[in-house]
């Protein structure tokens, strides 16, 4: 397992885009039961778990801001974070980029999607745990053992939230300078993955009216490319 997530950790950014659109275009969107109705409250859980999913993701980078991302496509921690939402749970942003991938199937609705691309990202997550756990516990030792005895692995404590974040400082410019392209993303997906499922099912008649489209994408890139520019000019700094 160990072997496996350092594999998938050194190749995800390749690995999970090919074998969601692989999973997307293999797979035919349909309404569940053939029912347009139970479709559209899938849509709505979907659409919720993957706000809820990023939300997991903003309030732990603001909080305390964890840089596990790797070193030479390896895993990788030059410290050990556990303070913030890490408090209460060892993998918050895991949990988080799993709550969107659970919305987006539900979205989606398709039996090769969830046969296919949810128990990959299951696998894949499970394994990066695993190889970063061994790094982990080979470089921290008896410090990370302790704080895995403390603290779940997956499943969030919320005992003692309030006494965890008391006497931090919510850093909304990290959120900002760390998470806004990862947000704009989720939320052109979001709508991408609706239309396209809607498409499947019905056609062209589904998508929406032209006019309604354009301005869709021109807000989307003007704010985009304005929360872009503050990083870049340097506005607006992680602290």
């Amino acid at each position: 397992m160990v072997e496996l997530g350092n594999f998938i950790f050194r190749y995800r950014n390749v690995l999970f885009p090919l074998v969601f659109l692989a999973a997307l275009i293999a797979g035919r969107p349909q309404y569940p039961m053939g029912s347009p109705e139970l479709d559209n409250v899938l849509d709505f859980v979907g659409v919720m778990l993957a706000l809820l999913g990023q939300g997991v993701r903003i309030l732990t980078i603001g909080f305390e801001y964890i840089k596990r991302g790797g070193k030479d496509k390896q895993v990788y921690a030059n410290e050990l974070v556990q303070g913030g939402i890490f408090a209460h749970c060892r993998n918050p942003m895991y949990v988080g980029n799993l709550l969107i991938v659970f919305g987006i199937a539900l979205i989606i609705h398709s039996y090769v999607f969830y046969l296919v691309f949810v128990p990959f990202i299951l696998l894949a997550y499970i394994s990066i745990v695993a190889a970063e756990e061994k790094f982990l516990l080979g470089k921290f030792g008896q410090q990370y053992a302790d704080y895995c005895q403390r603290v779940n692995r997956w499943l969030p404590s919320f005992r003692g939230y309030p006494q965890s974040l008391a006497n931090m400082h919510y850093n909304w410019r990290r959120v900002l300078v760390k998470e806004y392209s990862t947000t704009f993303v989720l939320i052109a997906g979001l709508f991408g993955v609706e239309y396209w499922s809607e498409y499947s099912i019905n056609g062209i008649s589904a998508l929406p009216a032209e006019e309604g489209l354009i301005g869709g994408v021109l807000v989307w890139a003007t704010l985009y490319i304005s929360a872009w520019a503050l990083k870049k000019s340097g506005y607006i700094k992680a602290k």
